[in-house]
């Protein structure tokens, strides 16, 4: 597996015998969709450790301090994200989204060696190092996942087909995630997340490789790449449009509600609950009750409608989750039901808005600017997780948390933070939904 890290067999490129043919309206084989969603598992596996892992490894292990990091973070992931229209407007210009996610996996690879095996010591060169690193991911990452999922889109014409493609995807990416959550601590052999980190590194790239390697027995997305241009009238075209702008707000303030407990997760289960042992547990419980559920809202979303069935999948886990901020040490058994139910929910907030995204897209005829679509998309995504640690993070430093606290108002704050705020937000998502809903007709 170590022969992947460097990047020198990720970017291998073995042809099939015959090529596959070009995807149709109609119902795709569950093999195709295999093909193309298995390099979902990757990038699941790769922003789990990103978004979850790092924050505590640089914070608790390295002794960065919280404020710092946080405010890192947020520079780095908001100057990453509003690259991601850029990027998605230039791969529209390629004819070979496939191609482009190749190219990316060796320094996606190489990126995360680097952030989790640095070989510098004391806060500002850890910053420093952190920063080079996390530009290298950001761009991989942002490359193979803005064509990944706009080549998703391209595959069907079909609403109800765009889902199950969605569905596939997001299904292997939940078995990215769970595989990301238990590794580390199973790779540790014991000594814990930070040893077992690196690692997995490792084995994340050997893995990626066989991925790429899969997306040569993927379905070719009929399109044509779109004229060259002003690259700039690419990028702003999304944001023309009415219902694109009405999604956007419910994904952006869905997103918040998701990515703050994400941020905070294994502070909470380490200093509220005390429970850091079981920390990878929680987080495949939830995993995996994402990917048991999602079969539900895909027939729920066919018999009452995307919007209607991703609104009841948020009302779910706002009354799953909200629960969280009244737990307190060695309430092990508890979180583990609010992790189950909540994770039900998961599973529409992974399979549905891409879809109803799809459908937006295919509504205004612009399916040749996939990209630049799914280009601002991430570009929400990754401000979500900017604000999610950018102002969580610092927001606890200055109510008196630090990793470790044993002070109870600290505790409480912490679990307010992580529980309730979250809850508040994605209760505004499901007002949003509805604003978008009554002007934007079947979904």
């Amino acid at each position: 597996m170590s022969a992947g890290v460097h990047g020198s067999s990720a970017a291998a490129m073995p042809a099939p015998a015959s090529p596959p043919a070009p995807a149709t309206a109609g119902r795709l084989p569950t093999s195709a969709l295999v093909a193309y969603g298995a390099f979902g598992m990757p990038l699941a596996m790769a922003a789990l450790p990103l978004y979850v892992h790092l924050p505590r490894f640089y914070g608790e292990h390295l002794g960065v301090g919280l404020a710092a990091l946080g405010a890192l973070l947020l520079i780095l992931r908001v100057a990453d994200g509003l690259v991601d229209p850029l990027i998605g407007a230039w791969s529209d210009r390629s004819p070979s989204r496939r191609t482009l996610i190749a190219l990316s996996a060796p320094a996606l690879a190489l990126g995360m060696f680097a952030l989790f095996s640095p070989p510098v010591t004391g806060e500002g060169p850890l910053l420093a190092w952190l920063a080079v690193s996390l530009v290298l991911v950001y761009f991989a990452f942002s490359l193979a996942t803005i064509n990944h999922g706009a080549w998703g889109a391209e595959l069907s014409t079909d609403a109800v087909e765009r889902t199950r493609i969605t569905a596939v995807r997001e299904g292997l990416a939940l078995v990215g995630v769970v595989i990301a959550s238990v590794a580390p601590g199973i790779l540790g052999g014991g000594a814990g997340d930070h040893v077992g980190l690196p690692r997995f590194a490792v084995a994340f790239a050997a893995f990626t490789t066989l991925c790429v390697a899969l997306l040569w027995r993927a379905p070719v997305a009929p399109r044509v790449a779109t004229r060259r241009g002003p690259i700039f009238a690419g990028m702003t075209r999304p944001l023309a449009d009415p219902h694109f702008r009405r999604l956007l707000v419910v994904f952006v303030a869905n997103g918040i509600a998701s990515a703050i407990p994400a941020t905070l997760v294994l502070f909470f289960v380490s200093d509220v609950l005390q429970a850091d042992a079981q920390q990878g547990l929680f987080l495949a419980l939830y995993f995996v009750a994402g990917a048991a559920g999602m079969p539900l809202w895909i027939r729920l979303s066919a018999s009452v409608g995307k919007s209607r069935a991703w609104a009841i999948a948020m009302l779910a886990a706002i009354a799953a989750f909200v629960w969280a901020a009244l737990l307190g040490p060695g309430d092990v058994y508890a979180f583990a039901i609010i992790c189950a139910l909540s994770g039900l929910a998961l599973g529409a907030d992974l399979a549905l808005p891409p879809s109803i995204l799809a459908d937006v897209i295919d509504r205004h005829g612009a399916t040749q600017s996939t990209g630049a679509y799914f280009g601002v998309w991430t570009l929400a995504t990754k401000l979500n997780l900017a604000l999610a640690a950018g102002v969580a993070l610092p927001l606890l430093s200055a109510l008196g948390y630090a990793p470790g606290a044993t002070d109870a108002d600290a505790l409480a704050a912490l679990a307010f933070v992580y529980a309730a705020v979250p809850s508040a937000l994605k209760l505004a998502a499901v007002g949003a939904l509805a604003w978008f809903a009554r002007r934007h007709s079947g979904s």
